[in-house]
């Protein structure tokens, strides 16, 4: 999950992250709790299985902190997100240590947890929570604006480096605003220069895409890639499908069908500032 930028995790790198600071937390709240702490074996024991049970706490925490992206993502409202999330962590993470804590007093000493476990460790834990979640909200919007540096500078530099043809013996680089598109002619793909000019190449259509500028070229479906400066707009037909309406040209159809699932992207793309 963390190997490549484009399965990395939007929380990178929070499981390095907290396997270092729950032995932290642990400590920390050992210090606001016990006033005398001498270093001994029961020291040791009690400090491990609460960092344990930090750490099951935090991995179910996260778990619903991953299962809230796909039910509410923050691009529908960050505060309506944080105001589920918050609540939520505080509560499976609190029942979850409480848990572990009981059975815990009840294996060692055949008697629940002392009232000070409630009234004074549980209240520093939810605390902690408050924390944990600011970690991860700070986490996801420094990759967000790290993945928005990276296309950035990846759009950069395709477009200086243009896109490379071969005829023949020869590669011959092709300035992007000098290209009108792409599409399928029976088993080639073909680029298509403003000029009239006609490359075609070896490549699959979705290698070409890879080569492409996003904010420049978009994929309408199996057949086209058009330039956004052929583009002059688009409507809604049956289904949810979207119609986009091309300049006049003397390449490529005035009207291309896109698909209900790729026309969100499709809008998006088309009017980014909306």
């Amino acid at each position: 999950m963390e190997k490549s930028n484009e399965n990395q995790s939007v929380y990178y790198p929070d499981i390095s992250i907290f396997l270092v600071l729950i032995p932290f937390i642990s400590a920390i709240n050992y210090h606001l709790t016990y006033a005398n702490i001498k270093f001994n074996g029961f020291l040791i024991l009690t400090f491990t299985i609460d960092t344990v049970t930090g750490y099951i706490a935090w991995y179910f925490t996260r778990k619903l902190i991953l299962y809230l992206d796909i039910k509410l993502p923050y691009s529908k409202g960050i505060i309506r997100r944080l105001g589920i999330q918050l609540p939520a962590t505080i509560i499976v993470g609190l029942f979850i240590i409480s848990f572990l804590t009981e059975l815990t007093s009840f294996i060692a000493k055949g008697e629940g947890a002392p009232l000070d476990f409630y009234t004074i460790d549980l209240i520093i834990i939810g605390i902690w929570f408050f924390f944990i979640n600011a970690i991860y909200l700070g986490l996801y919007y420094y990759n967000q604006w790290k993945k928005t540096e990276q296309k950035i500078a990846r759009e950069e530099k395709l477009k200086v480096d243009g896109f490379v043809v071969k005829i023949g013996k020869k590669d011959l680089k092709l300035d992007f605003d000098n290209l009108a598109g792409f599409f399928i002619d029976t088993d080639y793909t073909v680029a298509q220069d403003t000029n009239g000019k006609k490359f075609y190449l070896d490549d699959s259509l979705e290698k070409v895409e890879n080569r492409l500028p996003e904010d420049t070229f978009f994929r309408l479906n199996r057949k086209y890639i058009l330039h956004r400066n052929l583009i002059s707009g688009f409507k809604r037909i049956e289904n949810g499908k979207i119609l986009v309406l091309l300049h006049k040209n003397d390449f490529f159809p005035l009207n291309i069908t896109v698909s209900r699932t790729k026309a969100p992207s499709f809008k998006r793309w088309f009017r980014p500032k909306l």
